[in-house]
């Protein structure tokens, strides 16, 4: 009968979901294994993520995520194993994947309310809060974590017919699993974060476990199962529309905030001035004010950097600058004030801080050419000589180890002019100078001469390497003749009175960092958790 062909015929797509040799048990059973080794991957690069808008991305903090994870999963292996041997049964293999994607996506809407309660714990450093609320997100990860660590098990379990294939079978779920792990690592840093950002990466890794639990489920159980655990997506759907508006953060005076596959960004306007903050806020990476030009920050020393040479040094000698880390353009736009419309490079290796620094900063000088790359990467490929090239890529913890090594400041050496200047940023606690003296005594493995200078009101430390022997009586002398000439901006002469003022010791002889072995890590993780701990830091709440 033609009514029943076409019934019969309108089935099709769900019997061969059922019984297509194509899609037999196994072949399926291996699907979830490939998803849940993605979500596995995908919510610990998710979570360096959600942690790191407010604790950063430090080493600590990835050993804490790693490790906490890796605990987690030896949790759920144990935990599969033996509720496997227990109910070998399909079903509730796709239930438990069913309450791991219910357990992700409930992560962003339990984590946010506390972010946001860190993040101004953080502004106001009080530390006990801080700390309860890492632990307390981290935590947050057990169930999620613990789920999805006994599919591998699970599946071994139930895919095991034949004795005989054990050792073929296990290898096989293994390696689809450790394959979804692969993409799993790239997904959400490439794709999901940049895309739509945190809090929904975790909602779409949810969802894409759901669906994969659901359909095991049809297959296994059939739609009455299904329907049991429907109110899962609907709960996550309801929270998701009512948890995720608003603002990531409650900070005073946010009049923008995003993502990146880099860095979470925030742009403030607090009286007029507009500041650039990444990632955990402690530090402004760039300022702006349409109507100020002096910040008396580390900024403006950019510009003083030529005159630690012999003098009579002026600034129409300085054609060619190049700045590693750009952000938001503040020291080009200083530089292109002060030497006019001379070539400036700026290296950055976010572009999403590009475009933040064109739309807020009005970062849109003409001669300035904007390289989005790793720094060092593009001073390598770089054929230009620079009479000034600034290194402002360090934050404390943040900070590039191999941007701090003989080898890179020999790249740096190699790219000045003659008479060229480096200038660095480096920041420091109240009463621990050890990186600034590691960096000196690492440049002066290179250059001949360094000069300190500490920056007023800040833990920023320049550090200024002549590519010849230089003395800081040449600095003061080229002032003293500047002062003379009416064509010096007056914010070139205001930079050097304040360097004038705040110049240090030679940093004392320490270790030289190599490509081979550079500590930073070491000193960095001392140097914050000193300064956070530090009497300095209780008198600043």
């Amino acid at each position: 009968m033609p009514g029943r062909l076409q019934v019969k015929n309108s089935l099709k797509p769900w019997n061969a979901l059922q019984s297509s040799p194509a899609m037999n048990k196994n072949t399926y059973l291996y699907i979830a294994v490939f998803t849940s080794g993605m979500a596995g991957l995908a919510v610990e690069m998710a979570a360096s993520r959600l942690l790191g808008s407010v604790f950063g991305s430090s080493n600590l903090v990835w050993a804490a995520i790693i490790g906490l994870i890796l605990i987690y999963l030896t949790l759920g292996y144990f935990i599969g194993g033996k509720w496997a041997d227990r109910s070998p049964h399909e079903r509730i293999f796709y239930s438990i994947l069913a309450w791991a994607g219910l357990a992700i996506g409930l992560v962003p809407l339990i984590a946010r309310p506390v972010l946001r309660m860190s993040a101004n714990a953080f502004d106001e450093l009080q530390m006990g809060i801080l700390f309860g609320s890492f632990v307390a997100l981290v935590v947050l990860f057990i169930v999620p974590v613990t789920l999805l660590g006994t599919a591998s098990p699970f599946a071994i379990r139930l895919a095991i017919q034949d004795t005989a294939k054990a050792g073929s079978i296990s290898g096989r779920i293994y390696a689809i699993s450790t394959l979804g792990s692969f993409i799993g690592t790239f997904l959400p840093v490439l794709v999901l974060i940049p895309l739509i950002g945190t809090y929904r990466t975790f909602l779409i890794i949810s969802a894409i476990l759901l669906l994969v639990a659901f359909i095991g489920m049809y297959r296994s159980a059939g739609w009455r199962v299904v329907l049991l655990h429907i109110w899962m997506p609907v709960l996550l759907a309801l929270a998701a529309f009512f948890a995720l508006r608003g603002p990531d953060r409650s900070t005073t005076g946010m009049i923008y905030e995003t993502e990146s596959a880099y860095n979470y960004i925030q742009v403030l306007d607090k009286d007029g001035f507009i500041y650039l903050r990444l990632n955990d806020g402690q530090g402004v990476h760039s300022i702006y004010h349409p109507t100020i030009v002096n910040y008396r920050g580390p900024w403006e020393q950019v510009l003083v950097a030529p005159y630690f040479n012999s003098p009579p040094v002026t600034p129409d000698q300085v054609r060619r600058i190049a700045i590693l880390g750009l952000a938001a353009g503040t020291a080009a736009r200083d530089a292109s004030l002060v030497y006019g419309s001379i070539p400036i490079d700026g290296y950055e290796i976010d572009p999403v801080i590009v475009d933040v620094g064109r739309k807020f900063f009005d970062m849109n000088e003409t001669n300035l050419n904007v390289y989005i790359q790793d720094a060092r990467v593009g001073l390598a490929a770089s054929r230009e000589q620079y009479d000034i090239i600034s290194v402002d890529a360090y934050r404390p913890p943040y900070i590039p180890w191999h941007l701090t090594t003989r080898e890179f400041f020999e790249l740096v050496y190699e790219h000045l002019s003659p008479q060229g200047v480096l200038i660095i940023n480096v920041g420091r606690a109240p009463d621990d100078r050890r990186l600034v003296d590691a960096l000196g005594t690492t440049i002066l493995s290179v250059f001949p001469t360094i000069h300190a200078v500490d920056v007023p009101d800040s833990f920023n430390t320049m550090i200024f390497a002549t590519r010849q022997p230089t003395m800081a009586e040449n600095f003061l002398a080229n002032y003293e003749h500047l002062k003379t000439l009416t064509t010096v901006h007056p914010l070139l002469l205001e930079t050097m009175e304040l360097t004038a003022g705040n110049m240090k010791p030679q940093p004392e002889s320490t270790v030289v960092f190599t490509d081979d072995r550079a500590q930073i890590e070491w000193l960095t993780n001392g140097l914050v958790l000193k300064f956070l701990f530090s009497r300095e830091t209780q008198t600043l709440q």
